[in-house]
């Protein structure tokens, strides 16, 4: 284990739920890529499975808890973009 990775971790971490707060309470993607939340995701799946098959160890919970976080935000950012969009008419339509 190396406390240089948790520490990475940790610290990467401690933004998503700020990120997350963020996109539920704005119901906005201003400010957010969904390329980058990927990239994000592909990173935290590619340090899991290194812990997996070469050096597993108890970080790989902070690996799956950032990617927890990622994946939330990644939803959010979903249906963020749902609810932005508008009809052609500009009349909203109610179920």
């Amino acid at each position: 284990m190396s406390i240089f990775e948790m520490i990475m971790l940790i610290c990467f971490g401690a933004a998503w739920p700020f990120s997350i707060y963020k996109s539920y309470t704005s119901k906005s993607t201003s400010g957010k890529s969904i390329f980058f939340l990927i990239v994000i995701m592909i990173g935290y799946v590619s340090g899991i499975i290194n812990k997996l098959f070469y050096n597993y160890n108890w970080v790989i919970y902070l690996y799956l808890l950032n990617l927890t976080m990622v994946f939330i935000d990644t939803m959010l950012y979903v249906r963020n973009s749902k609810v932005q969009k508008k009809p052609l008419d500009g009349v909203k339509y109610e179920n």
